[in-house]
């Protein structure tokens, strides 16, 4: 039997909790439960095997943002997190902030960081006119450059024209996010002080825009609003599994005659042995994950089927999505 390359089909992700999480013993991480929202915080050193810049990175997890209560819960977090990580970075009442939206407006999944740089509260106009402006606020501004494919100008060249126009002593970036795993698209913030690659996770990578190439800080706010094909049909396979484990583990109990609806077998502890993954699924079932979603890869990419993917309420949650990150924002920045 031929073997197959599997080394040419990397995984998609602009998540560093997408590389790192099954190998804790390497990424060490420090996670931590408020209000529902699970918070995780990973330093990640130089020369990492995950091709990721070395840095801090914080990722936000939950369930919905679309009930007002959980967005509130979920606003409130991340607030607290990104005015964490600005006071690390020297912020104080007399920084100058820019924030920039990346990403396409006219593209609902790649809307995020428009959407939220016009609920920006800007200010830098009214310091340039010498307004007494309230001790609460601070200088900021704040524009959406577009995207190479519309403007016909690198992204990267854009930013850096307006960081030399308006001098900030911070940046602020926004902007959508791949990701390869299906349960945090739509459900995750990442934040991290490295700045960012505008469209490496859909594998058309423009120039970076970090500290490296601005000289001042850069902090990089994204979500993950698209998956590849190839990540749905992977994720699946192991949901089957751990489904298949599960009715043969527990449907067999006494107890779950008394099951009056579907149980979410994804909080169960299940365990799926060697043997069972490859009674139901033959050789796929002794793959490991990776090999499992770069097999899938290559089977959908040559064939162009490894379609990128988002859900189709998506125009309603990125909506929800950008009032919490606007709102971090404005709150972190400004005491109000």
């Amino acid at each position: 039997m031929n073997k197959i390359d599997l080394k040419k089909y990397e995984i998609r992700t602009d998540m560093a909790i997408d590389l790192t999480e099954k190998d804790e013993e390497t990424y060490k991480t420090k996670t931590k439960s408020k209000n529902g929202v699970k918070i995780t915080w990973l330093d990640l050193k130089e020369n990492n095997s995950i091709g990721k810049k070395p840095g801090n990175y914080l990722t936000l997890e939950f369930d919905d943002v679309t009930d007002d209560d959980a967005k509130k819960n979920v606003s409130e977090v991340f607030k607290e997190e990104l005015y964490s990580m600005l006071l690390k970075l020297g912020f104080n009442k007399n920084t100058k902030t820019l924030v920039v939206g990346l990403g396409n407006i006219k593209s609902t999944p790649d809307a995020l960081g428009p959407m939220v740089s016009e609920k920006i509260i800007t200010t830098k106009h009214l310091f340039d006119m010498n307004v007494n402006v309230d001790d609460k606020f601070t200088n900021v501004c704040s524009f959406y450059p577009g995207v190479t494919g519309v403007t016909g100008i690198e992204t990267s060249m854009l930013v850096k024209a307006a960081k030399n126009t308006v001098n900030p002593d911070l940046i602020i970036l926004v902007d959508a996010l791949a990701s390869s795993s299906i349960s945090r698209v739509n459900k995750s913030i990442q934040l991290s002080d490295t700045g960012i690659s505008p469209g490496s996770g859909i594998g058309n990578k423009r120039e970076e825009i970090s500290k490296d190439t601005l000289g001042i800080p850069v902090i990089a706010i994204g979500v993950p609003t698209v998956t590849s094909a190839a990540v749905i049909v992977s994720d699946t396979i192991n949901y089957m599994m751990k489904n298949y484990s599960y009715n043969k583990e527990f449907l067999k109990s006494k107890a779950s005659k008394l099951v009056a609806k579907p149980v979410n077998y994804l909080n169960k502890k299940v365990s799926s042995s060697p043997l069972d993954k490859k009674t139901f699924l033959g050789l796929v079932g002794l793959l490991s994950e990776d090999e499992l979603i770069k097999l899938t890869n290559e089977v959908l990419t040559p064939i162009g089927y490894n379609l990128m993917v988002t859900p189709k309420e998506v125009d309603f949650v990125i909506e929800k999505l950008s009032d919490v990150i606007s709102y971090a924002i404005n709150h972190s920045l400004n005491k109000i």
